[in-house]
Order: C-alpha cells, then sequence, then structure tokens
C-alpha cells in the first residue's frame, strides 16, 4: 500500500513537529512517522516514580521555546490546543560547600545586591553586563536566528559593522571564539561568582576550557535576569501535546511506533520512506530527517557526495548523562531557605571541578564528584505532585557513554544496567552532602542511563542529550557539515533536520523552524 503526502518526516521531536506545524499551516500535507511509543524525543513528561507524580523525562526548561520565533509565529494557535507556561521569576542558583550561595533573579537590584556579597568588582561588572546586554541581545539573537547562508551571513556581517564598527565586531568575533573561563576570569574576580555562570556551559558540552562556550554562560545568566524563566504547564511535555493537536487539526498525522527503516529516492531525488513493516510513504515535495548523522547515513545508505557523506560518519557526540527522577515527601533540606524558590540549584562547586569531571568523562570514567543539576520544578508548577509533595529532576552532567572506567576506584562495572545504581547513589550522595537529610525525604525514584536515553531515543547517542558537540568545528557554518547547516543535504528533496543541525540543541526548535521557513516560505 502506497501513501503519498506533501512532506513525510521522520521522527517526532520536537523540531519535527514544529517543522510539521509550519508547513502544515501553510496547506502542506504532512506526515510524521516516530520510532516510539509516544512522540516528542527528549520534550516529554510521566508518572516514572509513583501515580500523581509528573516528571520531565529530559528538557525542562521551556524558555528558548516561548522566546522562539515559532511560537511568536504559531503561539496563539498553540495555546487553543493546551499550551501552558508556568514562568518563574527565579531561575537558577549555585550552592557551594561551605553553604553560601549565588541565586540569579528576574530582578537586577537583587542579583547585583547577591553579587556584591562576594565581590563589590564583581558587582560593578554586573552592571556594565545589564547595561550592554539589550545591543548586544540584539546581535546574538539575530546571529543565533540566521539561517547559516551565505546570502544571510552577509546580511548580517554588513549591519553588525555598521551597528558595531570594525572594532565592536571583531570584539564580538572574539567572544564567540572564547572559552568560558576565559571570559569569566576576564570579567569577573571571585571564584565562586565564576562557578556560578559556568555552570550553564555543562548544560552543552561546554566545559570551562573549551573554545566557543562562553556565549552560554553569558545568555543565560542575563536572558533569566530580562526574562525569568518558562516552564511547561503540568510538564514540559504541553509543547508535544499540543504540536500534535495543531498538525492533527490540520490534517496532518503523528504515526508512533512506526520504525522507519530507508529513505528511498529515485533519479537522485529522495521520494519518500520505507515502513518496518514494509508500507511505502511517498513524499511529492519533501522528505525530512530528524535523525542523528550517521542514521541519515544508515537510512540513504550514502549520499555519494564524499565529503557529506565523510562528515556524517564522523560527527561527534557530546558525553552522557544520568538522569534521577525523584518522587519528595518536601524539597530539598537546603542550608538556606530561599534555595527553594529557585527552578535550578546547581551543585558545581568550580570551574577546575567543572573541567576534571568534562575531562573524565571524554575519557570513559564515570567522574568522581560530577555536576548535578538540581530541577525543582514543582517550585514553579504545583500541579506535577500531590498536595505538599515534590518533584525532583536531577541531571548528572558528565558521564560517559560508553564505560571504561571509575574515576573514584570504587565502581567496577563497565555497563550501564550494573553501574547505574552505584553511580547513581554517587550521585544522591553528593546532594546528601549539600543539603543533609534530604535522601529521608525520597519517596521514589527512577534512574535514566545513558544507554536508555539511547535507546529510548537514537538520536541521543552515548546519552548526549544535544545530539552532538556544539565545539567550534562543529558549529554555525559546521552543524553539522559545511554547506549543508541549513538543512539540505546532497540528495534532492531530502532535508535534514534536529539538534545535530544548525543552530543545534535546546528546545527553541529553531532547526525545524528555519527548515520549515526555507521549504514554505514565512
Amino acid at each position: 500500500m502506497t501513501t503519498n503526502v506533501d512532506a513525510v518526516i521522520i521522527g517526532a521531536g520536537h523540531n519535527s513537529l514544529a517543522c510539521a506545524c509550519h508547513l502544515a499551516a501553510r496547506g502542506w500535507r504532512v506526515a510524521v512517522y516516530e520510532q516510539a511509543g509516544e512522540p516528542g524525543g527528549a520534550v516529554k513528561s510521566g508518572a516514572y516514580t509513583q501515580p500523581g507524580f509528573r516528571h520531565d523525562w529530559a528538557a525542562m526548561n521551556l524558555s528558548l521555546f516561548a522566546g522562539s520565533a515559532f511560537h511568536t509565529d504559531h503561539g496563539e494557535e498553540l495555546a487553543r490546543h493546551g499550551l501552558g507556561f508556568a514562568p518563574t521569576a527565579n531561575p537558577f542558583a549555585s550552592l557551594f560547600p561551605d553553604g553560601r550561595w549565588l541565586g540569579i533573579s528576574n530582578d537586577r537590584a537583587l542579583n547585583r545586591a547577591r553579587i556584591a556579597g562576594f565581590s563589590a568588582a564583581d558587582a560593578e561588572a554586573w552592571d556594565r553586563l545589564s547595561d550592554d546586554f539589550p545591543a548586544e541581545a540584539e546581535t546574538i539573537f539575530s546571529l543565533l536566528g540566521s539561517p547559516m547562508r551565505a546570502a544571510s551571513l552577509a546580511k548580517l556581517g554588513w549591519s553588525t559593522l555598521r551597528k558595531r564598527g570594525a572594532g565592536g565586531s571583531l570584539d564580538l568575533a572574539q567572544f564567540l571564539m572564547m572559552s568560558p573561563r576565559a571570559w569569566l576570569d576576564q570579567t569577573f574576580e571571585d571564584d565562586r561568582v565564576k562557578a556560578t555562570f559556568a555552570a550553564w556551559g555543562m548544560h552543552l558540552d561546554f566545559a570551562p576550557d573549551i573554545g566557543g562556550g562562553a556565549l552560554f554562560p553569558y545568555l543565560e545568566a542575563m536572558a533569566a535576569q530580562a526574562f525569568g524563566m518558562v516552564l511547561g504547564q503540568g510538564g514540559a511535555d504541553t509543547v508535544t501535546r499540543a504540536m500534535v493537536r495543531m498538525i492533527e487539526a490540520r490534517g496532518g498525522s503523528v504515526t508512533c511506533n512506526a520504525e522507519v527503516t530507508g529513505i528511498e529516492e529515485a533519479g537522485g531525488r529522495a521520494t519518500g520512506i520505507t515502513l518496518s513493516d514494509g508500507r511505502f510513504i511517498g513524499a511529492d515535495k519533501a522528505v525530512i530527517a530528524n535523525v542523528a548523522p550517521s542514521a541519515l547515513l544508515r537510512l540513504t545508505g550514502g549520499s555519494r557526495d564524499a565529503r557529506h557523506d565523510k562528515a556524517m560518519k564522523s560527527f561527534q557526540h557530546a558525553p552522557g548523562t544520568m538522569m534521577i527522577h525523584l518522587a519528595m515527601d518536601a524539597l530539598p533540606n537546603w542550608p538556606a531557605a530561599e534555595l527553594n524558590r529557585f527552578a535550578y540549584v546547581h551543585l558545581a562547586p568550580s570551574m577546575d571541578q567543572m573541567a576534571r569531571t568534562y575531562a573524565q568523562a571524554k575519557a570513559g570514567m564515570l567522574p568522581d564528584e560530577p555536576v548535578i543539576v538540581c530541577g525543582q520544578p514543582t517550585v514553579v508548577d504545583p500541579s506535577r505532585a500531590p498536595e505538599g509533595k515534590h518533584v525532583l529532576w536531577l541531571q548528572v552532567r558528565m558521564v560517559p557513554g560508553q564505560i571504561k572506567g571509575d574515576a573514584k576506584g570504587e565502581i567496577a562495572a563497565r555497563d550501564w544496567e550494573s553501574a547505574a545504581t552505584p553511580m547513581a547513589e554517587r550521585a544522591l550522595d553528593l546532594l546528601e552532602r549539600y543539603a543533609p537529610g534530604t535522601r529521608g525525604r525520597i519517596l521514589d525514584h527512577h534512574v535514566v542511563t545513558p544507554a536508555m536515553l539511547e535507546a529510548d531515543n537514537p538520536n541521543l547517542i552515548g546519552g548526549d542529550q544535544v545530539c552532538g558537540s556544539h565545539h567550534l568545528h562543529q558549529h554555525f557554518l559546521n552543524r553539522p557539515a559545511r554547506g549543508f547547516a541549513d538543512g539540505s543535504t546532497p540528495i534532492r528533496g531530502l532535508y535534514h533536520t534536529g539538534a545535530a543541525v544548525w543552530p543545534g540543541g535546546g528546545t527553541g526548535a529553531g532547526p525545524g523552524t528555519l527548515l520549515a521557513r526555507k521549504l514554505a516560505g514565512k
């Protein structure tokens, strides 16, 4: 049996769904096929511990989505289909071993006062950053939202040169190449202030000494102050559910438990896909693959463009992540009650510790002291747990996808099935060290290893939640390969999207939106 649509889309991650929504809104007949039992990829939620406790599987922070071009275009329609946000004025904090902490809220004066408690000079530096952010943000967000095509970049470059001058433009280029440590050392003097912002680099794969990583601590800090943070009302999957309803309301379809085994072509043009049950789904205008580069190579059997195929084969992934979902009788026993107000609490005491953790994970070693990102979504959205109870979202950063050893010399396991429990205990011990008595508040837990993340979503190779390193050699014009950052491929009619494609990981749906606009116009 053959079915034909305008666009057939492989994978139902949020970039796929955003692309499908935009195309459907412009009259395209779209069909999305997902091998998992539910759509969403990393953006989904469920009762992974006990009934009544609702956890985000991987992605939690929806600020990028709320501020995205896609949401600007389609937010009203998505709201009619149930999209709901839960905003907070207290995005993140870092807690240090001596009990001191630094938090960033949607209040410039309060942030300045907190930073001044560590360093008067750093408070003055914060003032300068805050003053400059509106002008800096205009240029940076224009770059991050730009199609990586020659004409677009030339226009942006000329606009930047006119606004900033040659010196200012070169300063921006230098900043975009800086490591977090280089920029933070240049900007602040207190090590704890630096660590508070450096922790955001670890959400991607920018350890303190990785070039190109300064942008992310800067943007997260400034955007948190300017805009606060947004979670999903009832769970991050509010995004997924609303997009699926929008697609279906416009005549499209999203089919789960449907494994794609091949991308078919004729005369150098993609014609459709084959499913594992033998069905062929034809595409009159486009086949769109939201897959890891290695999977694109496998599904096509190669594009006959040697440089593109080599890039797909050699595409590099970031270290893995372990998730621990906790059903809690109460919030952690933080040394400062004010920490109960923040969406995220980072346990990342220094840039040196972050650098060591990253190096250990890259070497295949279980880190002796991983970074712990403690998400507290019920502080923002109490509906996710029974009255008076809470959920915690623990992200253990970084861990290796393939285990070669244990940096602490305690865990003998070399497979994640065996290493899951002892590594989770190590992470929970760290949480207990910072917030004594917290273990006694845990009602239930669910551990998700890198292997489980990949099994659930093959794009997350080795538990890499951002589907590919964002280091400079694999970012901007080079994501996923030079000449193909706009989602094109050497095969006519075949397009690539998802976090492996510019502008990369995160919940902003940038890759899907840029591709949809390319195909159907704004």
